[in-house]
């Protein structure tokens, strides 16, 4: 029998979106230990159950009226806590595959767009607003922007971490050991010019909660859950757009600054002389 802190301690991850810390992991925490210790249940299936919840909140938002926006918010936060449940359960019991990831990510997108394209359809129907038109196009832009650009950072990082383990190892003649952080420090710059945010982001891993606060979950859950609760679906979409527009180019600017780093430490490791 599996308990809640085994849950907490082997699939909960060392930092994650402050939404899915606070107003998620609670949940889902919970309802895996159930699901893992009384069900047959399988990740996979999950996925699927996660995925239909997403199609039925993009029904409720189709509608356009008030009480069926609160409906398809809720629902999209329940799909959402699944969608978290079904990855702990692949790694509390061993049981992921990749056909499981694949069908996560895809229906992840599958479900934003179809969730954009029918919140705002559904209200330019109920209001008239061309506006609301506009701000579909908006949300799946932003959403597809975000994840490329993670996508690509990854890669970007990856491509540095391998030319600094390599420039270290044809210098002396001793292969680093492969972790994720390079041996060299890449955020001197940074870390110059910002003095405060060392203690801001050791503050915020002590609660598990990445730096990023903005990213693409908050932006999502802003848009279908906080917008359409409130009420205010025009003015928290675009402060949510602006906000995570403000934190994409805030990664931008300190991966320009590790660029700098890189190409700093790469000199200097080269021209170290080769020990025999």
């Amino acid at each position: 029998m599996f308990t809640l802190e085994e849950v907490r301690t082997q699939t909960f991850k060392s930092r994650d979106a402050w939404w899915t810390v606070f107003l998620v992991d609670p949940l889902a925490g919970r309802l895996v230990v159930g699901l893992a210790n009384r069900t047959a249940i399988t990740p996979n299936q999950i996925t699927w159950g996660a995925f239909l919840l997403g199609l039925g909140s993009a029904g409720c938002f189709l509608m356009g009226e008030p009480l069926w926006l609160v409906a398809g918010a809720l629902m999209y936060h329940l799909s959402f806590v699944l969608d978290c449940v079904d990855g702990k359960i692949a790694r509390l019991k061993g049981t992921g595959t990749v056909l499981g990831g694949w069908l996560d990510y895809v229906f992840d997108r599958i479900r934003v767009l179809t969730c954009a394209l029918a919140l705002m359809w559904g209200q330019f129907q109920y209001t008239g607003e061309a506006f609301y038109l506009v701000l579909g196009v908006l949300v799946v832009f932003l959403d597809m922007l975000r994840y490329v650009d993670a996508l690509q950072l990854a890669k970007v990082r990856r491509q540095m971490r391998r030319q600094l383990n390599e420039a270290i190892e044809e210098a002396t003649g001793v292969a680093p050991v492969l972790s994720e952080e390079p041996e060299v420090d890449l955020q001197q710059d940074f870390r110059t010019r910002f003095p405060w945010y060392i203690r801001v982001r050791d503050w915020l891993r002590d609660h598990r909660v990445r730096a990023h606060l903005v990213s693409g979950i908050e932006f999502q859950m802003a848009v279908f859950i906080v917008g359409p609760l409130t009420g205010a679906i025009v003015l928290v979409t675009l402060g949510a757009a602006a906000m995570l527009l403000v934190f994409e180019a805030a990664i931008m600017f300190k991966l320009w600054l590790s660029s700098r780093d890189f190409t700093r430490e790469l000199v200097r490791i080269r021209s170290t002389p080769v020990r025999l």
